[in-house]
């Protein structure tokens, strides 16, 4: 008995001494850890906004919010990693001051982001733009995060030399600390950080004068650097390259697959929210949204074989259910007054100021341009450049047959209720005018007849291979069926005047068109998009090849006609309702401007057919007699062997 109660004693002392002491984990034996938290393509979008969703109205994002949501998780791990992997600037009334203040950089340097990326926005403002910004950055003596770009390069003249404004970029790239990567240390992982701007990205910086290099390439070499050289132990890339649906387009998939070495993309520039990981290989690829919608927060484990495995992969939704952090609520106001003060007050427009009121929603952001169609906030905006140009031209007013505005350039949208100065610039924010003031301005150019037709035929079939180019237009109306025949889908196209009765095009006659700058020049790359079999050069009103754009700028009272104060004045010219302008409810539905026929008879698909299509039928039908005659001249040797053996 005795032997049994001192067994029993020892084993009860065994059992304390484990509960005792403290017992290490799976990770703490010898397995590493680490939490990344990430964002890309945040567009300045300091405030909650709202979208329609499901019928409903949901307040999303704001940088307030979003402080709150990264200490939240510094509350579980205080010593994680933060990243952006680009486009954090250009999208709100706050890119106006991003070369004078550089409020971006400054707040991710607030909320102690460690390491981010340029995107492709990051050049809106050209390279000088850039450049002011980085040195406002630096000047201010701010915290700010490390800038990671690892395949750009400055391209120098014929003599050898950097223009100007390069020669300015690069000195302030060096004067803020821009380095291809950066080592860093974290929970006593050594980690190195890289970035990388895409093919398709690089493609919608047209006016950034840099040049980026191949970044599979690049990829390849600083990870070797990183590797052989530096000894990390994870390799993480910011990459402003994106993924997609179609695999083989897929970027961020193919540089997983190309540089099999990088552990971590963070993957920027499609707006995607990849609610679970994409894994190639053993590559973890995560994408959080746009505009500060989502935090994304991955931890990962290192195992046995030193590779690195998904421990906690989640996308945190900012929202109401956050608290607002108050130092980044009041630094947010502090740049809301220098954006009045040094932006909105030459225009004689207020931050907040209500402009009118929507008793409908509009097409949500992010389902524009989705489906190929016509779309009611495509023709307010199309419809906006037209008074606008006729407001400021008064007597001078010189007809214009068609106003033209891409799905790609349209940043936001409206939701039921009162739309405000902010809310339209935040629709129609993109670019910069030679007057250094953002805000793309309006220009007119002269297109033939001809070339106005084939601007439909732009729409209608190289759409669907770039969605970007999908067009709204006022004045030009069309029909096309997506069954036909690329480049000869349009069936009908004319113009329709100003009392609603139908004109129509004249091959040979010059009409005025008014679009964007961006959206102007665009216009010219269409022969390479169409593999040259569609021409259309933007000319002077005497019929000239424009070679200057910026000179066919259109001014109101001595300051460029930006498109977003084109479609903010359409909207204070509305009939009020209690003192304010309502939209009116003929833009809540469709006008029959782009009338899509998916009939699929076969004389619908080959009825009418243009030059480019009858080419394509004479080679066809070439190719099929030829085929017929090979096939008869084969079956007659055959018979002709046959007979020869018996």
């Amino acid at each position: 008995m005795k032997k049994t109660i001192r067994v029993l004693s020892i084993l009860l002392s065994i059992i304390m001494v484990f509960i005792l002491i403290p017992q290490k984990s799976y990770l703490e034996e010898g397995e590493k850890s680490i939490t990344i938290l990430f964002t890309h393509d945040m567009h300045d979008q300091f405030y909650p906004f709202e979208i329609e969703e499901d019928g409903e109205i949901k307040t999303l994002g704001g940088y307030a919010r979003l402080y709150s949501a990264i200490n939240k998780e510094r509350e579980k791990d205080s010593n994680l990693l933060i990243v952006d992997g680009g486009d954090f600037s250009m999208g709100t009334l706050f890119q106006t001051i991003f070369s004078s203040h550089s409020p971006g950089l400054r707040l991710m340097g607030q909320m102690g982001y460690d390491v981010v990326t340029f995107g492709n926005h990051e050049f809106d403002f050209r390279a000088e733009g850039l450049a002011d910004s980085l040195k406002a950055a630096k000047d201010s003596g701010d915290n700010l995060p490390q800038i990671v770009a690892s395949n750009i390069s400055f391209p120098v003249d014929d003599n050898g030399e950097l223009t100007p404004s390069l020669t300015k970029l690069k000195n302030s790239m060096e004067h803020y600390g821009v380095k291809d990567y950066t080592v860093i240390e974290h929970n006593g992982i050594k980690i190195g950080i890289f970035g990388l701007m895409g093919i398709e990205a690089d493609s919608n910086a047209p006016m950034s004068e840099v040049e980026f290099t191949d970044q599979i390439q690049a990829a390849k070499d600083i990870v070797q650097i990183l590797k052989d050289e530096e000894k990390v132990e994870l390799i993480v890339c910011l990459s402003h390259s994106g993924t997609w649906e179609d695999k083989s387009k897929s970027e961020d998939e193919i540089l997983a697959k190309e540089v099999p070495d990088i552990d971590i993309i963070i993957s920027g520039h499609t707006h995607t929210s990849h609610y679970e990981p994409i894994i190639v290989g053993d590559t973890i690829i995560g994408s959080s949204g746009r505009n500060g919608d989502n935090l994304g927060v991955l931890n990962i484990i290192q195992d046995e074989n030193k590779n690195w495995k998904v421990n906690d992969y989640r996308l945190e939704p900012i929202d109401d259910s956050l608290a607002i952090n108050d130092e980044t609520s009041q630094t947010i106001e502090y740049y809301k007054g220098i954006v009045q003060e040094e932006y909105l007050n030459r225009f004689n427009m207020v931050f907040d100021e209500v402009l009118a009121n929507t008793p409908f929603n509009f097409t949500p952001y992010g389902v524009l341009g989705v489906e190929h169609d016509e779309d009611i906030l495509g023709n307010l905006i199309s419809d906006s450049y037209i008074f606008a140009v006729k407001e400021a031209e008064g007597e001078d007013y010189e007809p214009i047959a068609a106003s033209v505005v891409p799905s790609g350039t349209i940043r936001g949208s409206f939701v039921e209720g009162y739309i405000t100065v902010s809310d339209v610039f935040n629709v129609s924010s993109l670019g910069i005018g030679p007057d250094k003031v953002s805000g793309y301005p309006l220009i007119s150019v002269y297109l033939t007849g001809k070339e106005l037709k084939t601007v439909a035929e732009v729409d209608a079939s190289i759409t669907p291979i770039m969605s970007v180019a999908q067009l709204y237009t006022s004045g030009l109306n069309f029909t096309f069926n997506p069954n036909r025949l690329i480049f000869n889908k349009v069936t009908d196209v004319y113009l329709e005047k100003e009392d609603g009765s139908r004109e129509e095009i004249k091959d040979d006659e010059l009409y005025r068109v008014v679009a964007g700058l961006y959206s102007a020049q665009m216009l010219s790359i269409v022969g390479d998009k169409s593999f040259g079999l569609l021409s259309i050069v933007p000319k002077t009103k005497e019929g000239l090849p424009i070679t200057d754009y910026e000179a066919q700028i259109i001014y109101d009272e001595g300051h460029e006609i930006k498109e977003w104060l084109a479609i903010a004045e359409y909207l204070k010219s509305f009939d009020t309702e209690d003192g304010i302008p309502q939209v009116p409810k003929y833009y809540s539905e469709k006008q029959g401007r782009k009338i899509v026929d998916y009939n699929p008879n076969l004389f619908a698909r080959l009825r009418n057919p243009n030059k480019i299509a009858l080419a394509v039928y004479s080679i066809i039908l070439i190719i099929s007699v030829l085929i017929i005659l090979l096939v008869r001249f084969i079956i007659k040797r055959k018979k002709r062997v046959k007979e020869r053996v018996e």
